[in-house]
């Protein structure tokens, strides 16, 4: 596995005596269900050892590392944008409206602290940063290159994770705890055959053409 990159090694600013805010979101691609943010506050000068891209790890992996996160980062949050959000706004909009939340949410415990915006640096996984407060920096593939970011994407995906568990039990004929949600031949077939629910994206393709939902 290649080696997390340093903040030095990414071409920020300097970072020394920065809080940084990592935040990365789970759930863009899914057919169903919200899409999840999570967001990880690390002290100035701390680094989280062993985290790396969410997609690359095991199911039992990402929750050993879930609590590894919520022990040692200063503060964690994970927010979402709804199906009706991701369908008014469309799938971006509503990406970066859960970090949004999800990064206001890790800085009320700054705030409470009297840490002010000049003291904080947030690193976005992307090529983007959502229109915000504070300042900030998109790092394309940031989940394989920089831990704090690495951390976000583990919480973002056990979260959106345990969503599709719960929603599973509700709505078993579309086997959400198989495919989470993706557009698998799987989870196409089980639409044609019963229809999309309200879980469902009508502002996707697959489910637009599969007819009106209830």
């Amino acid at each position: 596995m290649k080696a997390s990159a340093t903040t030095e090694d990414l071409n920020l600013p300097n970072t020394h005596g920065l809080y940084l805010i990592g935040v990365d979101e789970a759930g863009r691609g899914p057919l169903c269900g919200p899409v999840v943010a999570g967001a990880v506050l690390l002290r100035p000068g701390q680094a989280l050892q062993g985290m790396a891209c969410s997609k690359t790890l095991s199911p039992k992996r990402r929750v050993q590392l879930q609590g590894i996160i919520l022990q040692k980062a200063m503060a964690t949050a994970t927010a979402s944008a709804s199906v009706e959000e991701i369908d008014r706004l469309n799938i971006l909009q509503a990406s970066l409206l859960a970090m949004h939340r999800a990064v206001d949410a890790v800085y009320a415990t700054l705030q409470q602290q009297g840490v002010g915006l000049d003291q904080v640096l947030v690193l976005v996984d992307g090529n983007r940063c959502p229109r915000w407060p504070y300042r900030s920096q998109a790092v394309v593939k940031g989940d394989a290159k920089v831990p704090a970011i690495s951390a976000a994407s583990i919480l973002a995906k056990v979260a959106r994770d345990a969503w599709c568990a719960e929603q599973a039990l509700l709505y078993p004929q579309y086997e959400l705890e198989v495919h989470k949600g993706y557009p698998t031949a799987r989870h196409l077939q089980l639409l044609q055959q019963h229809g999309p629910c309200a879980l469902h994206r009508r502002s996707f393709g697959p489910v637009a053409r599969c007819g009106v939902l209830p």
